[in-house]
């Protein structure tokens, strides 16, 4: 007559323990940057806030409230220094020669982290 179905056991999945594969697109813009280390500094004792920066570059650079720029998904300690891509660098080159303040500077991430040998300036 009729069938009695009984409910399925809840599963139980585990975790895969490999990393997430990234995207095509955050690949390609990974390996952009790692092949090219370039790093726009942002001086934020200079910078007042115009927002120029980030009108020419919006793929790396958003504004706070009080309209200073930001670097896009960072840490909050490594919002100063921004990793551009090669395609994104004659963007940052026009953002600093437009920056009334010069608060803009490019630099090799090298030079960022670099620490002297011996602990000492």
């Amino acid at each position: 007559m009729f069938a009695r179905t009984w409910p399925q056991p809840a599963r139980c999945t585990v975790p895969d323990p490999r990393p997430p594969r990234p995207n095509a697109a955050a690949a390609a813009a990974a390996a952009d940057v790692a092949a090219d280390p370039t790093v726009l500094h942002i001086d934020w004792t200079l910078c007042d806030g115009r927002g120029l920066c980030t009108e020419l570059l919006p793929e790396l650079l958003g504004r706070d409230e009080w309209g200073y720029p930001l670097a896009l998904n960072r840490p909050v300690s490594e919002r100063s220094n921004v990793p551009v891509q090669r395609s994104l660098l004659p963007a940052a080159r026009d953002a600093i020669a437009l920056c009334p303040r010069q608060a803009l500077r490019l630099t090799e991430s090298a030079k960022l982290t670099r620490l002297p040998s011996n602990g000492r300036g």
